[in-house]
């Protein structure tokens, strides 16, 4: 998306010069703005302070084309397996975590469960009201990790589990 809405007005502009040059090489003659950008072009020294901005615009665009073009695509999704190499899925990343949340709200003792899922990691808050803490975080442990192993992704998250008890309102 990103990169559609930085090459969709290159796109127009690529487009203007591109008849303009047209129309000059059938004896037309030249655009005012294109007759205007190549004199202000050509008087600007390059320590002016608009040569400048421009220069740092343009940079900073290339910067973030890089980055973009470096970084993964479809952070959204996790990657799974791959049982037979013609075959290639994810899993949505909240829907991941509302697996993990569903599986840790089904231990007993756990209140209430705030999942957050990243690529490497999952930080899953719980909240227990009735059982002992080390005994909840325990159960948390063992169901989360069976609910990790089974969403079948490539690289599973990390687990880190707290378990708290509920405020007290006062």
């Amino acid at each position: 998306m990103p990169a559609g809405l930085v090459a969709l007005p290159l796109v127009a502009l690529t487009g203007a010069f591109l008849y303009d040059i047209a129309a000059v090489r059938a004896h037309g003659s030249v655009s005012p703005w294109r007759d205007e950008l190549a004199r202000q072009l050509a008087e600007r020294p390059l320590d002016d302070t608009w040569v400048r901005i421009g220069a740092a615009v343009a940079a900073l665009l290339g910067l973030w084309l890089i980055v973009l073009a470096v970084t993964p695509g479809l952070r959204r999704l996790l990657p799974m397996r791959r049982p037979h190499p013609d075959v290639r899925a994810g899993l949505h990343r909240s829907a991941a975590a509302l697996v993990l949340r569903d599986r840790a709200m089904e231990v007993p003792g756990v209140r209430s469960v705030r999942v957050r899922l990243r690529r490497r990691r999952a930080d899953i808050r719980a909240v227990a009201h009735f059982r002992e803490l080390e005994e909840v975080r325990a159960d948390l442990d063992t169901a989360l990790a069976d609910a990790v192993t089974g969403l079948g992704l490539t690289r599973p998250p990390a687990l880190s589990v707290r378990v708290t008890r509920p405020r007290r309102k006062g």
